[in-house]
């Protein structure tokens, strides 16, 4: 006769609260001096709303890194080992941002601007372009907004992909013209604007895609089984939170409702890439090459953002903003690692990934921010041909990887 045990609670105790490492003074007094510095000129040159823009873009930051917030990694975790932990993110953010974006669009909702969907084109410099920077960010260890919040948080190599980032994005601009007007190309196609939906369809159609998408991973994840993902303690109280690691539905929708703010305050969604065309040609015209004449800047937009300050480009002001904001949060949580050696191939293979992405970004009216999380969240159909392409390219880049001597990262968190 067999003896039953007795059952075992389901609540377990409690475990004991995780001591967060101390706080690196050295980095923060530097960030903090910096931070203000900049916050004083850019108010100072480009006024309150370039004030304000870089304020978001230090929200941008903390949210960013507090929540290791990735598109790189949640697009090679899915493809690799089938974990869809990532993209579910990506959905919620989209989602959210759909339902944020729609009635400021609609109501022309802006503070002393009408605020503009991020709408583009189709054609083909879209699909090469997204592609590109599918295959770039695999290679590289990392997309536009990893870039500068890893920066921000001391990764050497990402300077390297920066370095990259800024190459490529000035010879994107170089052969903007080729790519956009040379080559076929389809008018731009808002599901809000272009069809009898409306916003309130453009709404609905969006959320039925991303939960479709969402359901996708979920099934995905039962056939291919991946490995667990390990999850860092969650921050308690709000002092912790300030200092600790976020879950990744808490980036999402912090990084909605920030993108939504852009919106109102800038008249036009978040962008980062284009600030890196402009810094790399402001340093090309200085050496003396004139970019001045070349299709990309002679619009009148581009052509005062190439003449005028970089504190008064708003998307510089946000990218500066992200990088401090990022470096004020490891310092402050104690994560801030500088990395002195960093291997050759590593070197080269986030130069390469950063001049492919900088270049498809160019091509392609944006990168994973500016094409793929604002064109979704504006209702453009280049946002979800872009995404389509990235994730092509991305098991190519996965592919590349080794000819290059580098290995196919075997983490499943969600940091880049």
């Amino acid at each position: 006769m067999s003896v039953q045990t007795p059952e075992v609670e389901a609540t377990k105790a409690p475990e004991p609260e995780r001591r967060l490492p101390a706080v690196q003074k050295t980095p923060l007094m530097t960030g903090a001096v910096l931070a203000v510095a900049l916050g004083t000129a850019t108010a100072a040159v480009g006024g309150w709303r370039m004030f304000v823009l870089y304020l978001l873009g230090l929200a941008f930051g903390l949210v960013l890194f507090h929540a290791r917030f990735g598109f790189t990694s949640a697009w090679r975790q899915l493809v690799s080992v089938g974990q869809g932990r990532g993209l579910r993110a990506h959905t919620l953010m989209l989602a959210v941002a759909c339902v944020l974006f729609a009635p400021l669009l609609a109501g022309g909702v802006g503070i002393g601007t009408a605020p503009e969907a991020s709408v583009s084109p189709l054609g083909v410099s879209v699909l090469v372009g997204g592609f590109l920077f599918g295959v770039g960010m695999q290679i590289g260890g990392s997309c536009a907004s990893g870039t500068l919040y890893n920066v921000g948080g001391g990764q050497t190599a990402i300077v390297c992909t920066l370095l990259g980032f800024v190459i490529g994005s000035v010879l994107g601009a170089w052969h903007f013209a080729f790519w956009t007007s040379a080559l076929p190309s389809a008018p731009s196609f808002s599901l809000a604007t272009s069809t009898p939906l409306g916003y309130l369809g453009a709404v609905l159609l969006s959320l039925a895609v991303l939960g479709i998408i969402a359901l996708v991973t979920v099934v995905v994840e039962r056939r291919k089984r991946p490995p667990r993902v390990p999850r860092p303690a969650a921050a308690t109280g709000m002092l912790r939170a300030l200092r600790g690691s976020w879950p990744l539905w808490a980036g999402a929708v912090g990084l909605a409702v920030l993108n939504a703010v852009t919106l109102v305050v800038k008249g036009s969604p978040w962008g980062i890439t284009s600030a890196f065309a402009l810094w790399g040609s402001k340093l090309a015209r200085a050496a003396g090459v004139n970019v001045q004449d070349w299709p990309y800047w002679s619009t009148p937009d581009n052509a005062a953002a190439l003449n005028g300050s970089v504190l008064a480009h708003a998307t510089s002001v946000m990218d500066l903003g992200i990088v401090l904001g990022a470096l004020l949060a490891a310092a402050v949580g104690g994560a801030f690692v500088l990395h002195r050696r960093v291997p050759g191939k590593v070197v080269l293979g986030a130069i390469i990934g950063g001049v492919l992405m900088g270049y498809g970004a160019r091509i392609a009216y944006g990168c994973n921010i500016g094409a793929y999380f604002a064109g979704i969240a504006s209702f453009s159909l280049h946002g979800w041909l872009w995404a389509i392409v990235a994730i092509i390219g991305t098991y190519v880049g996965l592919k590349a990887r080794p000819l290059i001597g580098l290995t196919v990262p075997k983490r499943t968190d969600s940091s880049c």
